[in-house]
């Protein structure tokens, strides 16, 4: 007991200086996410025939509205949309035949191929889809990502500036209702934006998402096409390092897009997150151990009770509590989005703080109803 004591004692000040360096991070962030998200952009004026790619599966609420914005673009040039499922039996056909109904001007096909390439099927969707493209301007876009009509041209404009060869937006979590969609969204904008609008400003990432990959048909052919990601679990980032691998950068405008968060149960938010988490550990095993600082308030709690109660632990918590909220509001502010209730802050962190460390037991990860281990290499194989 005489040493395990002095241990608990060290280890409390040890976390309590790691809570005051996320403290510090969170600072940063939120000036960072208040001057990406301010900086203005000046319009190229260009406007080619874009192809958008659509891979679906299965349907979630709002997904007609989710697709439909794509068809009420703000944009001159000519605009080819493809949707592709796997299945013919998929509930997704019936929103795009209802959409070439609504717009039988605009050139709206979809594919259904049932064609597997790899174990990523998503991937897979992608290579069957892309044959179809007609035009030299490739989007991506996930099916639960929501734009506004100004989307493709601020894509195009920012694929247009010298050097770049991809482009991929920040997105925010939209709610759907319910107190686990609520988390999922919170997770995304108190976690993830941060860190992603950080790493960016300090030269340490060059992020690529799903809610947008847009690239031009040669700059895709050079790096192997879908094809060369049909075995890996981060398609998206893989696709970004193969088109950073050919001297070209990756520019993230501006603009926000919206995911939408629809869980409706723990199980769907945790596994959701666990694989995120195994996948950002894949990717980068360092940076990801150190983001253990991004989680202010846990860490102050866990001191606290290492510590014991004091004047002192008392009062960093409760400014541990203070700050979260007020990089909260900082945020919504900055991204004109909201998630959660201010009093939900402390539960959500929690909740990410103790997935987090659950993440590094994980060494399958659970997808579309397979089990696959994940090899250092980021390749699925079937467990």
């Amino acid at each position: 007991m005489s040493v395990v004591l002095p241990i608990f004692h060290a280890l409390g000040w040890v976390v309590v200086a790691l809570s005051q360096l996320g403290a510090l991070y969170m600072l940063f962030a939120a000036l960072a996410a208040v001057a990406a998200l301010k900086r203005a952009r000046r319009a190229q004026g260009l406007t080619p025939d874009v192809t958008i790619i659509k891979p679906l599966r299965g349907v979630h609420e709002g997904l007609g509205d989710t697709l439909e914005r794509f068809c009420r673009q703000d944009y001159p040039g000519r605009i080819q949309i493809l949707f592709g499922v796997h299945d013919a039996a998929d509930p997704a056909i019936a929103v795009v035949r209802n959409l070439q109904r609504a717009y039988p001007r605009l050139d709206i096909d979809l594919l259904i191929d049932p064609r597997i390439h790899g174990a990523n099927l998503k991937a897979s969707n992608l290579i069957n889809i892309a044959t179809a493209a007609k035009h030299e301007m490739l989007i991506l876009s996930d099916s639960d990502i929501v734009v506004d009509r100004g989307y493709i041209r601020t894509v195009v404009d920012a694929l247009a500036e010298p050097g770049v060869g991809l482009v991929s937006c920040l997105y925010v979590g939209k709610a759907r209702g319910g107190l686990w969609s609520g988390l999922s969204a919170m997770a995304i904008n108190y976690q993830f934006i941060p860190g992603a609008i950080l790493g960016k400003a300090l030269g340490l990432a060059q992020p690529c998402f799903g809610s947008t990959i847009a690239i031009r048909a040669d700059v895709l052919a050079r790096v192997g096409g879908f094809a060369a990601f049909a075995d890996h679990l981060a398609d998206d980032y893989e696709i970004g390092r193969a088109v950073r691998g050919l001297g070209l950068r990756i520019s993230m405008p501006p603009m926000i897009v919206a995911h939408i968060c629809d869980e409706t149960r723990a199980g769907q938010l945790i596994g959701r997150e666990l694989r995120w988490g195994r996948t950002v550990r894949q990717i980068d095993p360092v940076g990801y151990a150190g983001s253990l600082i991004t989680y202010p308030l846990p860490l102050t709690l866990l001191a606290a009770a290492l510590l014991g109660p004091s004047p002192l632990m008392l009062a960093l918590v409760g400014s541990a509590l203070a700050m979260r909220i007020a990089f909260k509001l900082c945020v919504d502010a900055a991204t004109g989005a909201s998630a959660g209730r201010w009093w939900l802050v402390p539960v959500s962190d929690i909740l990410a703080f103790g997935l987090f460390i659950a993440s590094f037991g994980v060494n399958s990860v659970g997808w579309h109803g397979n089990r696959f281990r994940v090899t250092r290499e980021g390749a699925l194989l079937q467990s």
